[in-house]
C-alpha cells in the first residue's frame, strides 16, 4: 500500500531524513516511534504529500506521489484520512458539522445521506447524541474521538495518525488506542501511527518502525522490536538515560 524508498530531506543545511526506506502492507497498522524532534512528523508530511523530498520516493498503491502536483495529488489524497495532533477541530462548528465537513467539501452527496453517514460515524466512536455540541463543550478524549470520526467518514483506504494520544491521561489513552483497533477491524484501512507511547503502542500496531538519527534503525513486529538489541531501540523502549540517545533533561 505504501512504500518509502531512500527518502532524504534537509532544512537549512540540516539533514533530518537520511535515506528512509520502509514498506507498509495493505491493511496493516504501522507505528513509527522515536525521540521527540527526530523527524517523525517530517516523515508523515511526506507520506501525506505536504512536503517534497530532496531525494527518494513515496509510493501509494504504486503511484509515486513525490512526482505529483495539483489535482493529481488531490486525487491520491482522496484515499487518505488524517487524525491530526490535538484533533484540529473547527471551534466555530458543531461536532456534527466538524465530522461531515469532508463530505461537504469533497463529495456531491445529498444532505440526507451526509446526515446518515455523519451520525453513523459518531456512533462508531461512541459519541452519538453530542452532535449539536461545540468542541469547547467536550473533553480532550472526546475531541480525539471526533477527529477519528471525521477521518473515517469518507471511508479512506489509508489513515494517518499524528500523535493521537499526546497529553491524554492513561485511561483515556487506552480508550483511544482501543478505538483505533476496533475501527481498524471494522474498516480494514491501512494505518500509519506516529507515536511515542511506549509500551502502549505495542498493543495497537501490527508492525513498529523506529526512527533514530534520520534513519529507520529497526522495523518488525512489536515482539521483535521489544527484543531488539540495537542500543538506541533498547534505550528508547526502556526509557533509560544511558545510551546513544542524548537526553535534554
Amino acid at each position: 500500500m505504501i512504500e518509502i524508498i531512500d527518502l532524504e530531506k534537509s532544512f537549512k543545511g540540516q539533514k533530518v531524513l537520511k535515506g528512509i526506506s520502509l514498506s507498509v502492507s495493505d491493511g496493516e497498522l504501522m507505528a513509527i516511534i522515536g525521540e521527540s524532534g527526530g523527524g517523525k512528523s517530517v516523515l508523515l508530511k511526506h507520506l501525506i504529500g505536504l512536503l517534497k523530498p530532496d531525494r527518494g520516493h513515496v509510493l501509494v498503491d504504486g503511484v509515486d506521489i513525490t512526482a505529483l502536483r495539483g489535482r493529481e495529488l488531490d486525487r491520491i489524497r482522496e484515499k487518505f484520512g488524517v487524525v491530526f495532533q490535538g484533533s484540529a477541530l473547527f471551534d466555530s462548528m458543531t461536532i456534527y458539522d466538524n465530522v461531515v465537513f469532508p463530505l461537504r467539501e469533497k463529495t456531491r452527496l445529498g444532505s440526507g445521506e451526509i446526515r446518515e453517514r455523519g451520525l453513523r460515524a459518531l456512533e462508531d466512536v461512541g459519541l452519538r447524541g453530542i452532535e449539536e455540541k461545540y468542541p469547547s463543550e467536550i473533553s480532550g478524549g472526546m475531541k480525539r474521538r471526533v477527529a477519528l470520526a471525521r477521518a473515517l467518514i469518507t471511508e479512506p483506504s489509508i489513515v494517518f495518525f499524528d500523535e493521537p494520544t499526546t497529553g491524554l491521561d492513561p485511561i483515556i489513552l487506552h480508550s483511544i488506542h482501543n478505538l483505533i483497533v476496533s475501527t481498524h477491524r471494522k474498516y480494514r484501512f491501512t494505518g500509519v501511527i506516529i507515536s511515542h507511547e511506549i509500551p502502549e503502542i505495542f498493543d495497537v500496531a501490527d508492525k513498529v518502525a523506529m526512527l533514530y538519527g534520520g534513519r529507520i534503525v529497526a522495523a518488525g513486529t512489536p515482539e521483535e522490536i521489544e527484543s531488539s538489541q540495537d542500543p538506541a531501540v533498547r534505550q528508547f523502549i526502556t526509557g533509560s538515560t544511558q545510551g546513544p540517545i542524548k537526553s535534554l533533561g
